[in-house]
């Protein structure tokens, strides 16, 4: 049996970005949920945001629009904040992807999931950018690999903005009222 050896950087930097992550979510959030904040919608919008960068925020993304669908804000408008938001982020991990070596990418995500990501994207095209999108799976890191495939842009974002429109309307139909 092999001992694996800790990798103590990476270690730290995902304890660092569980702090942050928690930091951020208790100080906007939480803040808007329990005092009904007027700037609610920033915070989300800035949360949501984060959470769709693939190198950020390790957070179900839904689940915060569940609690603010579920607090009374308008559903119209939490669901063009989401998707406009999560579709920035996108974007934003796709031309990372695009435009930056294999080797930072190994060293912010991982080989094997980029690997994995990359043999869904190749094998399944545009389906695997929409499921991936429409379900919730790990888009941001689907994104970072299509661009690094250099995937044709406008079907990238066609197919995750077609996704994440059916996510958040779905959440909308199971969760408002």
């Amino acid at each position: 049996m092999k001992r694996r050896r800790i990798d103590y950087r990476r270690l730290i930097v995902i304890v660092f970005l569980l702090i942050l992550m928690t930091v951020i979510a208790s100080l906007t959030i939480g803040k808007d949920i329990y005092e009904y904040n007027e700037n609610g919608m920033f915070s989300f919008a800035f949360v949501n945001f984060s959470g769709y960068l693939f190198f950020f925020l390790f957070m179900p993304m839904e689940l915060a629009f569940i609690l603010y669908l579920r607090t009374g804000y308008d559903p119209l408008t939490l669901n063009l904040v989401a998707v406009t938001t999560a579709m920035a982020a996108q974007t934003v991990d796709y031309l990372v992807g695009y435009f930056f070596s294999t080797g930072i990418i190994d060293r912010l995500i991982g080989r094997r999931r980029y690997e994995r990501a990359e043999a869904e994207i190749r094998k399944y095209g545009n389906w695997t950018l929409f499921l991936s999108n429409l379900l919730p799976l790990s888009s941001p890191v689907i994104s970072l690999a299509a661009g690094m495939l250099k995937y044709r842009v406008k079907e990238a974002l066609f197919f995750s903005f077609a996704g994440m429109i059916c996510r958040y309307l779905l959440l909308t139909l199971l969760f408002h009222g």
